[in-house]
């Protein structure tokens, strides 16, 4: 299968093209007919939240997001309120207990907001649940179709780490706006005049946080059981500061359009960025979304508008020589991103601006970040030590640190 067969809706939907997707992911070749486990791409992050109805707004107003299709008791789901949210080949789905003795709420009680299903489209569900199973996997739902009046969807669920789980998607015979049950819903959100379509334009990859030790099991199951590669390594001094330190590997699927950077805690004088994750969440999860934009610039001038929050860089960092030496010339003014508090990384195949927002819920947990790459594959490994002397900051203020 050519790398153009690899399209997704989502992303013809988006009006993205190849080009696109190698600039804003860093989309490579791939022979999918030699994996046992061919993923094609993101489906969705499912979100579980302590009130959807707030959490969607939020997304659609300060991060720009449409508003596409709704679950709730008006569609005859007794169960919970689910709003599907997009933003180019990005999908958000929050969802939030209607009923008091949902799952959801005993979830939320546990974990707080967060993500609860990192879904990923394939071409053959089946296929996969068998290498998994093969493997040893966890098999959360066997192989079933939902149906509709707009077709069919095959899905199965397989178990990750904490209580996160992968659903397998195959949407191939599927035109209604996300699932059966699902309705097509729009937004009476009025954008401020000259506001951008959209501020992301799609998932780079997702961070996950597991407790110390289990970090290497983690990256086995992505190798083993889904076929994942190993992209990256952070260990020692590459991921620590002069209080706290992690260690962090990198599996991403044949394409990379999926990315797992799986993060553990390592020893150090105090209590690290993981450690905080680990206990106000109440054990292994996603830590961070990144979403991938063409103009991180414009987008954090949007969002910071609507009042989002983003972690402090210091004017040293801007002002460093060893860093202006290694940077070189990037597309802002290094004036710009520092107004913004944007960092730089550039590796042997290019460069990335990035920046990272402070935890969006209540709990210390869950934040993203922004990229927007020009050739660069990595993650801003030279930006870490500022990046984790900010989080540090913050733990601080929180009493956390």
């Amino acid at each position: 299968m050519s790398i153009e067969q690899t399209l997704t809706d989502e992303e013809r939907l988006a009006q993205l093209d190849l080009d696109q997707l190698r600039q804003l992911v860093g989309l490579v070749e791939y022979d999918e007919s030699a994996d046992p486990f061919p993923v094609s791409g993101w489906d969705a992050l499912v979100w579980i939240v302590g009130n959807a109805v707030q959490a969607a707004h939020f997304f659609q107003s300060a991060f720009g997001m449409e508003l596409a299709a709704y679950s709730g008791p008006e569609t005859g789901n007794r169960d919970s309120h689910a709003f599907v949210l997009r933003s180019g080949a990005a999908r958000f789905v929050v969802t939030g207990a209607y009923d008091p003795a949902s799952r959801l709420a005993d979830h939320h009680r546990a974990h707080g907001d967060g993500i609860a299903d990192i879904a990923l489209t394939v071409p053959d569900v089946d296929r996969c649940i068998a290498h998994a199973r093969a493997q040893g996997a966890t098999v959360v739902t066997e192989p079933h179709d939902v149906s509709d009046e707009h077709g069919t969807v095959r899905l199965a669920t397989v178990a990750a780490y904490g209580d996160t789980v992968h659903t397998l998607v195959d949407r191939s015979a599927y035109t209604g706006p996300y699932l059966p049950g699902y309705v097509a819903r729009s937004s009476t959100l009025q954008r401020r005049p000259g506001a951008p379509e959209r501020l992301f334009q799609a998932v780079d990859h997702v961070v996950g946080n597991v407790e110390l030790g289990a970090m290497d099991t983690w990256v086995d199951f992505y190798n083993r059981v889904m076929g994942f590669t190993n992209m990256a390594e952070f260990i020692g001094d590459d991921i620590a500061t002069d209080y706290s330190a992690l260690m962090s590997k990198v599996v991403a699927n044949g394409n990379h359009r999926v990315k797992f950077p799986l993060n553990e805690p390592a020893v150090g004088r105090k209590k690290s960025q993981i450690d905080e994750y680990l206990e106000f969440y109440g054990g292994p999860g996603a830590q961070h979304v990144a979403l991938a934009t063409n103009d991180v610039v414009g987008t954090v001038d949007a969002m910071r508008a609507e009042g989002v929050e983003f972690l402090a860089t210091p004017d040293s960092y801007y002002s460093d020589p060893e860093l202006r030496a290694r940077i070189g010339e990037v597309r802002v003014p290094i004036e710009e991103l520092q107004a913004r508090g944007i960092l730089v990384d550039r590796d042997e195949d290019g460069y990335l601006l990035q920046i990272f927002t402070k935890p969006t819920g209540d709990r210390p947990t869950v934040f993203f970040e922004l990229i927007e790459r020009h050739g660069s594959l990595g993650f801003g490994k030279g930006n870490f030590k500022a990046l984790f002397e900010a989080i540090e900051r913050e733990q601080e203020k929180r009493g956390n640190f």
